[in-house]
């Protein structure tokens, strides 16, 4: 990839006509993404050299249950990729990315139970002492059942 983001967008926003724009998509194919959640997390798995085993121990999921959905034969909800970004210790903004991709909404600190997340993915809690303090304000827990 040899072009930043702000390029793609600059070269993107002059294309005017059908023409031109498919004439962006073919010059810059090997630059677009079409990334979704399950790719997105297993980019993050590898940058930040996660073990998928390890990772899904550590979400409290069902083993089959969460190879399931990192395989694309269960769907993604939001809560369980919150649960996923909990257990490898994402970053927010490795999180919202991961959101995005999935076509979630992204976490609001203005939510009650988002900004509990938002302090466990910076405070690099587990899913278990997340759920206590959400436990703990009376907001809904994260639900480690299929």
């Amino acid at each position: 990839m040899g072009k930043d983001t702000d390029e793609l967008f600059s070269e993107l926003t002059k294309a005017k006509t059908d023409k031109e724009l498919k004439t962006f998509y073919e010059r810059n194919e090997e630059e677009l993404q079409h990334p979704d959640a399950v790719a997105c997390l297993e980019q993050l798995f590898a940058k930040h050299k996660l073990k998928k085993a390890d990772v899904i121990f550590n979400t409290g999921l069902e083993r089959t249950f969460a190879y399931h959905l990192l395989a694309g034969r269960k769907t993604f909800t939001r809560d369980k990729l919150l649960i996923f970004a909990i257990a490898a210790h994402l970053t927010i903004d490795e999180t919202q990315t991961l959101l995005k991709y999935a076509g979630e909404g992204k976490l609001y600190a203005r939510d009650a139970r988002d900004g509990m997340v938002i302090h466990a993915l910076n405070h690099k809690l587990d899913i278990w002492k997340t759920n206590e303090l959400l436990r703990e304000m009376d907001l809904p827990e994260f639900v480690l059942a299929g």
